[in-house]
């Protein structure tokens, strides 16, 4: 049974870090700003605007450390990633979760961060948020329904959201904890301790900046790895900023994800918003949803 830490509520403290790739300490501040008109203290870690030369937010060992000291520090009641990019991977089998799973709070983020929030699930089935990280909070989006999502998520309003049909939707009905996030990370995962076990479950995944045969190579890998097989349903978010090769591979990324799970008879829904892009809704790992596809529109709905 997957475990729901604390919703928050005003004076509760949300702390920021950059657990992977590096983001300028300038682009924080308005959602630092949108967290305390939320009624939320905030704490500012080291590895926002970090002096790190390299591509990350600081070495593994900073990274590290400050995730480690935020997951048991009492005081903190929910950690919100910066940004994702890359390098959770590097360091999540170095975090003691000893702590953590005794005073449970809430990590939100998403991209690289499914690493930490499929760990979560597999190894603490503790739930999670799949939802917007600071850089989303900046040009007006803190007060767009994408973010506002988050807050209602913290305080622990179910979520209901319906998208608009779409011509490869499967129609039907399930029910399943929801699990998921960056297809890229997902396909990492496997053959890992930290990797999803999908049977019976709903799975979600978007991704960005891929090449087509990529993405084409990814589902083969859900598919070998059995992670497709037993699903009770599958949500395709948003696939932004492909890449083309010179010679075109000749299929979209949503049909190169139809002809793999064609074989399969569970509801499927395409479109739906959760992407790396704005549109991208709060999702609680973890906990038991229901997927409904008509005609008319496709409904994801907290239980």
């Amino acid at each position: 049974m997957t475990r729901i830490p604390p919703y928050l509520k005003k004076g509760d403290t949300i702390a920021i870090t950059c657990p992977a790739g590096y983001m300028e300490a300038a682009k924080v501040q308005t959602c630092i700003h949108s967290l305390q008109q939320w009624g939320y203290e905030v704490m500012l870690g080291k590895t926002i605007g970090s002096k790190s030369k390299t591509y990350f937010s600081g070495t593994d060992e900073e990274r590290c450390n400050e995730l480690q000291a935020m997951l048991d520090d009492k005081n903190i009641n929910a950690i919100l990633c910066g940004r994702g990019g890359y390098g959770v991977s590097r360091i999540i089998d170095r975090l003691d979760f000893t702590v953590f799973k005794k005073h449970p709070k809430w990590i939100i983020g998403f991209s690289d961060i499914t690493v930490l929030l499929a760990h979560l699930n597999q190894q603490l089935k503790m739930a999670s948020l799949h939802a917007p990280m600071a850089n989303a909070f900046n040009k007006g989006g803190a007060k767009k329904s994408y973010v506002q999502s988050l807050q209602k998520a913290l305080k622990g309003v179910k979520s209901n959201y319906s998208c608009p049909p779409h011509a490869f939707n499967r129609a039907g009905a399930c029910s399943g904890e929801l699990v998921g996030g960056n297809l890229a990370l997902i396909a990492h995962l496997a053959g890992t301790k930290s990797a999803y076990k999908t049977t019976g479950k709903i799975l979600f995944i978007e991704d960005i900046g891929e090449y087509i045969y990529n993405i084409d190579r990814m589902m083969i890998q859900l598919k070998r790895a059995g992670m497709l097989s037993g699903l009770s349903g599958l949500v395709v978010g948003k696939f932004t900023d492909v890449h083309k090769t010179v010679r075109p591979f000749g299929q979209t990324v949503q049909q190169i994800i139809q002809s793999h799970v064609a074989e399969y008879a569970y509801p499927v829904c395409y479109d739906f918003p959760v992407s790396h892009e704005e549109e991208n809704v709060a999702l609680k790992v973890g906990v038991q949803h229901s997927l409904k596809i008509t005609n008319n529109k496709a409904t994801l709905k907290e239980v």
